[in-house]
């Protein structure tokens, strides 16, 4: 019983931690919603795993680090 409650407890953690790391990469000072972007089809994969049009969408929606690129979904 000990080892399950230690396993839950682990998995938890780890989930928890995940979600940190994507959290702490948007930030709320910088979400500018009402900021017109171009529509250019550029795609970059920002760092909370979502695919935006181009680097001025990610901007605008707090993103503190993205990678050139659509996302790949493991």
């Amino acid at each position: 019983m000990r080892n399950l409650l230690f396993i839950v407890l682990l998995v938890v953690g780890i989930s928890c931690e995940k979600n940190e790391d994507k959290q702490s990469c948007i930030d709320p000072n910088l979400i500018s919603r009402d900021q017109a972007c171009i529509e250019i089809y550029q795609p970059v994969c920002g760092c909370d795993l979502k695919t935006y049009a181009n680097s001025c969408f990610a901007k605008i929606n707090g993103l503190t680090d993205w990678t050139v690129g659509e996302c790949v979904n493991n």
